[in-house]
C-alpha cells in the first residue's frame, strides 16, 4: 500500500511540470529562508556575500566573541524544470574566549565550517487565476483570491559533508531535511515559510522555522522581514529577527544587504551584518516554437522513431530547358509593298466581275 501511495505523489508531481524560469534573477539572498522553486534548467547562479557576527552579553565558558567570513551558494539545475543541484558553503575566522575559574584565555581560528551538498525538488505548483484580463466588473478584479493561501511545495534535501576545518568539524556526517512553502498574496508581496531539520543522526539534533515576507517597492528596490527560531537540545532555544533591502542591478545581476539579530534567554545578545549579490549566467532554451530544432542539435529519440515517414514518390530526371531566342518582330511592308497589294486586290476584282 506504501508503494503505491508513493507512486500516487511522484505521478501527480510529474503532471504538474511548469517552468520555473524567470527573465528575472530569482535569488536566495540576503534572508536564511528558500523558495519552493528552482532557477530552472540550463541555468548556473552564483549567490555570494560576506557576514560579520558579534556576540555579547553571555558568560558562557565557551564564547565566540566575533566572526567574520564569506558564503557561497551555488545553484545549477539542467536535467528537470523543477530539480535544482545546490551546493552551500562557508568561510570563517572566530574570535573565541575560554573562560575557566582559574584563568581566561583568547585566541582565533580560521577555516571552512560548512560544505552542504543538496537538492531540491517543487512537488505542487500554486496556480492563481490572472485577474487583469477581468473587465466587466470591478469588484470581482480587485477581489482577493482565496487560492492564494493554497501554497506551493518543495522539498529540500541535503548531506552535510566532514570535509571541513579541524576546528569546525563535527562528529560525523549528518543530513538536513526541509520543507518549502511559498504564498504570492499578490503581485508583490510574497511570504515564505521553511520547516527545517537540520544534524540528523548527530546529538545535537536541531529544529527550526522560518517566516520571511518580501515587498517589492519598485520595479528594482524590494524589502524583506524574517524570523526564525531555533530549538536544540544542547543549546539554549534562539529567536531571531532580521531584514534588509535587495536592488536589481539587472536581468541577472542583484545585490543586498542585510542586519539581524538573536534573543536567547530574553537577552539580545549578538548582531549579524551582511552584504553581497547574487550572479546567474542564463542558458535558458525555452523561447523557441514547439516543434522547432535548434541548430546543432537532434530532436528526441522516441520522436524521431514514431514520426511518420513521407510517402516517396516516383523519381524524375532533371532535364534541363532551352531558353528560346525572341524573334524580333517586323517593322511592316514599306510604302511600295503596300502599293503592290492593292494592285493585286483590284486585279482580282475584275476578274471576278468578268
Amino acid at each position: 500500500m506504501k508503494k503505491i501511495i508513493i507512486l500516487i505523489i511522484v505521478f501527480y508531481s510529474f503532471l504538474s511540470v511548469s517552468a520555473q524560469y524567470t527573465k528575472i534573477i530569482n535569488s536566495k539572498r540576503p534572508g536564511f529562508s528558500e523558495s519552493p522553486y528552482g532557477v530552472g534548467t540550463k541555468i548556473f547562479q552564483l549567490e555570494t556575500g560576506g557576514f560579520y557576527q558579534n556576540n555579547f552579553g553571555l558568560n558562557d565558558t565557551f564564547l565566540t566573541k566575533n566572526s567574520f567570513g564569506g558564503n557561497l551558494f551555488l545553484r545549477y539545475s539542467n536535467f528537470l524544470e523543477k530539480l535544482e543541484i545546490n551546493l552551500d558553503t562557508r568561510y570563517q575566522k572566530d574570535h573565541r574566549v575560554f573562560n575557566n575559574i582559574f584563568t581566561s584565555s583568547e585566541y582565533s581560528v580560521s577555516g571552512f565550517s560548512r560544505l552542504t551538498l543538496g537538492a531540491k525538488y517543487l512537488i505542487y505548483n500554486s496556480v492563481y487565476a490572472d485577474k487583469s484580463k477581468e473587465i466587466r466588473s470591478w469588484k470581482k478584479r480587485h477581489a482577493f483570491d482565496w487560492k492564494r493561501l493554497i501554497p506551493s511545495v518543495g522539498a529540500y534535501v541535503g548531506w552535510n559533508s566532514n570535509f571541513l576545518s579541524p576546528e569546525f568539524k563535527a562528529p560525523g556526517m549528518s543530513f538536513k531535511g526541509a520543507v518549502l512553502l511559498q504564498n504570492d498574496i499578490n503581485e508583490r508581496f510574497v511570504i515564505l515559510t521553511n520547516l527545517v531539520v537540520d544534524n540528523i543522526l548527530q546529538d545535537n539534533l536541531q529544529y527550526s522555522y522560518i517566516l520571511t515576507s518580501t515587498l517589492a517597492v519598485t520595479g528594482k528596490w524590494s524589502i524583506f522581514g524574517e524570523h526564525q527560531g531555533i530549538f536544540n537540545k544542547i543549546k539554549d532555544t534562539e529567536y531571531q529577527f532580521g531584514g534588509g533591502v535587495a536592488y536589481l542591478f539587472s536581468d541577472n545581476i542583484q545585490l543586498d544587504v542585510s542586519g539581524r539579530t538573536s534573543l536567547i534567554n530574553n537577552n539580545f545578545s549578538t548582531y549579524y551584518l551582511s552584504l553581497g549579490g547574487a550572479w546567474r549566467l542564463d542558458k535558458h532554451e525555452n523561447s523557441h516554437k514547439k516543434g522547432e530544432v535548434l541548430e546543432g542539435t537532434k530532436e528526441p529519440f522516441f520522436k524521431r522513431i514514431f514520426k511518420k515517414k513521407k510517402r516517396k514518390g516516383p523519381k524524375f530526371k532533371k532535364v534541363k530547358v532551352k531558353k528560346r531566342r525572341r524573334q524580333k518582330k517586323s517593322k511592316g511592308p514599306s510604302f511600295f509593298g503596300k502599293k503592290k497589294k492593292k494592285k493585286k486586290k483590284k486585279g482580282r476584282r475584275r476578274k471576278k466581275r468578268k
